[in-house]
């Protein structure tokens, strides 16, 4: 067993997030920069989460909520801290947010090549939805 901290994330966390993202997380995303970090931080404060043991990002996700919908995004774990319920406690203190925020229902972005991820997610009560498929415009070059 090992001593987590879960805690919101500050602005001065932005780099040490890039840096545990990079070596942890499947993919990337326009917003892997220290500005776009620092930006969904300040915007919601409680909304990139991360799991610290002696003192090291060691898991993280982002549990974002806009008044409608409870979205789940960078759920990432150290490679060589998997399988210690860091994942669990993560997503545990991300539903206890959007309940309290009044969310009824979670989504959760999973890459569809991820295999690790889907099983986790499985595990976790989710189910994939079948229906929808995510569109995107890049807003930026």
């Amino acid at each position: 067993m090992i001593d987590l901290q879960i805690r919101a994330a500050t602005p001065d966390d932005a780099e040490a997030v890039l840096a545990f993202w990079e070596e942890s997380a499947e993919g990337t995303s326009i917003s892997d920069d220290v500005h776009g970090v620092t930006r969904l931080v300040e915007r919601d404060p409680e909304a990139l989460v991360l799991a610290l043991a002696d003192g090291r990002i060691v898991g993280s996700v982002i549990a974002g909520w806009d008044g409608w919908r409870a979205s789940l995004y960078r759920l990432a774990v150290l490679p060589s801290y998997r399988r210690r319920g860091i994942s669990s406690a993560l997503l545990r203190a991300a539903e206890e947010r959007f309940v309290a925020l009044g969310g009824r229902r979670a989504d959760a972005m999973v890459l569809e090549a991820n295999e690790t991820g889907r099983r986790l997610w499985t595990a976790a009560g989710y189910g994939r939805e079948e229906r929808w498929r995510r569109w995107v415009k890049p807003l930026t070059d």
